[in-house]
């Protein structure tokens, strides 16, 4: 789903631009005069400047200035120099685009006509959209330059409220919002990701500002960038004599829920063509759950491909008509849910569209009743026989059971880990509601690893491994076997084997995909040369773990900045390693147990006639934790990682 007037659309554009002044305008002068704080040498560039003021009418049209000055302070800093912004026909127009750059040692260039570049604002899987970009671009930028520049763009306004990120990853000495509304109207904001902020308030005209924001590394194990930086979230109220305003007011998630299901409606209609296609896709279904499940497998496997167009009119958000996306054969997340929703009905079951975030659980924010905080759209489907699956959950209009026809590697009964445990919206018309989706329990996604050796007197290993996943490690391994070609694959997994072992030889591979029970099974035997250390012709000393583990890996040691989000999950590894004869185990390794709030694992060893055994299990809760716990987690999760890496020492007797 298109955010269509949010930053998802990354485009920009209108009218012919007017001409661009000779003479450096005095906000840019000023601005690059200014001291600036001394920052690391790993921050590419710094935001001087970064202002917006917007300025709203009672009809509805919204004119935007945007102001940046941004100094460059390293090669990478350069892409920096770029100025953007984005328009499409019938909602938003470019009045103007200008930039400058000032040099460090005061030289000034003004950026003209010929410098500005238009381009469509298609990706991959788009097939058409009807938003472009209009962009200036400053060539290799001597460090220490200032770029600078300024938008000001005319739009239609789809709701009575906007958003504002007061930064990108780049530090910002001054980030400011400024509001101008018809007089009488008033502003209603939550700040999100930060304290509360005061707006200065003159007449009709609102400023919230922020200044001296820190840079914002992103770290592993982290939530997305703008789940952190801070956000302003604004409605627009208008007096209650005042006229009708054109666009959509929303007070609670209910208007929303109102708002995206006129959009749906009459999208969903049954053609003879669908009733035939699902009762023959449903012919052996013995259960509605078995029904949903082989209509969800078909829509999964439709292609994604997206056309945005008419979005000042609610494009972005409204489903393409299923019997126009059925025939054609594709469509974006929208459309494959809408399709699946019409589908269902033609097989007597209801179902609803779920609006949510797609790519960090995190990031919705229950305070603002907003469209503006999605960019993706899945199902609800009511199961009269499936209340006991994992992703199932109650509601006003039942249980439901949830799932992303988008996704071709996730089954019914399960959800995209990163889509998992979010808030999201319920589109159920006035029984509409924001919902906290499912999380599934570390049980429900595990990885097992048994791993049959043999150790040669030489120090050679020779292993049958199997690994048997279930839940997301399923669809994650699935996922990555069905983007390689067989010998891209078999290529990965010996990368993969080589992190512990050394010199390895694949024997044989075979995997083994029971998608509809969210299972993958891979099997592999290889060889590894020089696996043990052989010293002074009587000693091997190697890992009995052979496989590095499936766990969280943290690689830094930093001073942590954002909170720590963790999958749930349960690993299990069993290793059997036959010993060589007239070899005898002399140092075994030393058996371990920790447990904290958020995670668990054992691991042990033991001594067998002719074999060394060892096992261990890390279970994983998913959470969110604060920058606080890092080095908590790390010391968690480096403990297990060096405890999993023992050596154990054969004596030849």
């Amino acid at each position: 789903m298109r955010k269509a007037l949010l930053i998802v659309a990354f485009c920009l554009g209108g009218l012919p631009l007017a001409a661009a002044s000779k003479d450096v305008p005095s906000w840019v002068t000023e601005v690059s005069s200014r001291t600036m704080p001394s920052y690391s040498g790993k921050v590419p560039a710094a935001v001087l400047l970064e202002e917006q003021h917007v300025t709203l009418d009672p009809s509805g049209l919204m004119t935007i200035v945007k102001r940046e000055a941004i100094k460059i302070l390293t090669r990478e800093g350069q892409r920096a120099a770029e100025a953007d912004d984005f328009y499409y026909k019938g909602g938003r127009q470019i009045k103007q685009l200008h930039a400058w750059l000032i040099a460090p040692n005061g030289f000034e260039k003004t950026f003209d006509k010929s410098s500005v570049a238009d381009i469509g604002a298609f990706s991959e899987m788009v097939l058409y959209d009807d938003i472009r970009l209009r962009s200036i671009k400053a060539e290799n930028p001597e460090l220490g330059s200032v770029f600078a520049y300024e938008t000001e763009v005319e739009e239609k306004a789809q709701f009575a409220q906007d958003e504002y990120d007061f930064q990108s990853a780049l530090p910002c000495v001054r980030s400011r919002y400024v509001l101008t509304l018809p007089p009488g109207w008033t502003a209603q904001a939550v700040v999100l990701n930060h304290a509360p902020i005061q707006p200065i308030v003159d007449g009709s005209t609102y400023t919230w500002e922020l200044k001296d924001l820190p840079y914002r590394e992103h770290e592993e194990h982290g939530t997305s960038l703008r789940a952190v930086t801070p956000r302003l979230a604004v409605d627009f109220r208008p007096p209650a004599n005042a006229p009708a305003f054109p666009a959509a007011l929303f007070r609670s998630w209910t208007d929303v829920s109102r708002w995206q299901g006129a959009l749906a409606a009459g999208q969903d209609e049954v053609t003879p063509e669908i009733s035939s296609k699902v009762a023959y896709l449903t012919a052996n279904a013995a259960t509605a759950y078995d029904k949903i499940r082989a209509i969800a497998r078909y829509v999964q496997q439709i292609r994604y491909v997206a056309i945005e167009m008419d979005l000042a009119h609610g494009g972005g958000y409204k489903p393409h008509n299923a019997a126009s996306v059925f025939e054609k054969q594709y469509g974006d997340c929208k459309d494959k849910a809408n399709l699946m929703r019409t589908m269902l009905k033609a097989a007597g079951l209801s179902s609803y569209l779920v609006a949510i975030y797609s790519g960090d659980r995190t990031y919705v924010e229950q305070e603002w009743p907003s469209p503006m905080q999605f960019n993706h759209m899945i199902l609800a489907v009511r199961v009269p026989d499936a209340a006991n699956a994992a992703t199932v959950i109650p509601s006003s209009v039942g249980p439901l059971l949830i799932f992303d026809p988008t996704d071709p590697t996730t089954p019914v009964g399960d959800l995209p880990w990163y889509e998992q445990g979010s808030f999201a919206l319920l589109c159920a018309g006035d029984q509409g509601a924001i919902l906290k989706m499912p999380a599934t329990k570390p049980e429900a996604n595990t990885v097992d690893l048994t791993v049959d050796a043999s150790l040669a007197a030489d120090g050679d290993l020779t292993v049958s491994l199997i690994s048997a996943d279930q839940g997301q490690p399923a669809h994650i391994e699935r996922a990555g076997h069905a983007d390689h070609t067989p010998d891209e694959y078999r290529i990965h997994i010996q990368r993969l084997l080589n992190e512990r072992a050394k010199d390895v030889t694949i024997a044989k591979l075979a995997t083994e995909d029971l998608f509809n029970q969210n299972r993958f099974r891979l099997k592999v035997d290889f060889h590894s040369h020089g696996y043990a250390q052989l010293m002074q012709q009587r000693l091997l000393v190697f890992a009995p773990s052979v496989v590095a583990p499936s766990a969280p890996f943290f690689s830094q040691n930093i001073k942590r900045t954002e909170p720590i989000v963790l999958r749930a999950g349960l690993y299990r590894k069993q290793v059997t390693i036959k010993l060589p004869e007239g070899f005898s185990v002399d140092e075994m390794p030393e058996p371990l147990k920790s447990e904290s709030g958020f995670a668990s694992f054992s691991l042990t060893f033991r001594q067998e006639p002719g074999r060394l055994v060892m096992q261990e299990e890390l279970r994983t809760e998913a959470v969110t934790l604060p920058a606080g716990q890092y080095s908590e987690v790390k010391k968690f999760f480096d403990t297990f990682s060096g405890a999993d890496n023992q050596k154990a020492a054969l004596v030849k007797n």
